[in-house]
């Protein structure tokens, strides 16, 4: 299983051009399980209410479109994660959707696939290898 950071999972359903190629070539090849954080939802839902992205239906039922795809699987938030987030190590930003992002990346012992910088020079949690 992978774990694929918001804008990762936001561009792969909406937007594959936008994806790094490697990125693309390893979403459009993987037989992993993919899975997709609930704080990646509340990401694209506060971004879309903002007018920051577009989505072409009602919320809602793009979120369960997008999410319908063959192995995709939405992690919750736990408890785990929660504390986790707070307490990760080394120094890592603020960013509350990151740190959910990468805390659960960490508790499920999964690697994330993210174009973020702050997230890949983050010693602390596994990466996609490409």
């Amino acid at each position: 299983m992978k774990l694929l950071d918001t804008h990762t999972w936001y561009w792969w359903v909406a937007s594959p051009e936008l994806l790094p190629k490697a990125h693309r070539a390893f979403l459009d090849t993987t037989t992993d399980s993919i899975a997709v954080s609930m704080m990646s939802l509340w990401e694209v839902a506060m971004l879309e209410s903002k007018g920051r992205i577009e989505i072409p239906k009602p919320l809602l039922e793009w979120f369960y479109l997008a999410l319908d795809l063959p192995g995709i699987e939405v992690l919750d938030l736990s408890r785990e994660i929660v504390v986790e987030s707070t307490h990760l190590p080394g120094t890592f930003h603020g960013d509350p959707a990151d740190r959910l992002i990468v805390a659960s990346s960490r508790v499920f012992n999964i690697p994330i696939l993210t174009s973020d910088k702050k997230i890949r020079e983050y010693a602390f949690v596994e990466k996609v290898k490409l």
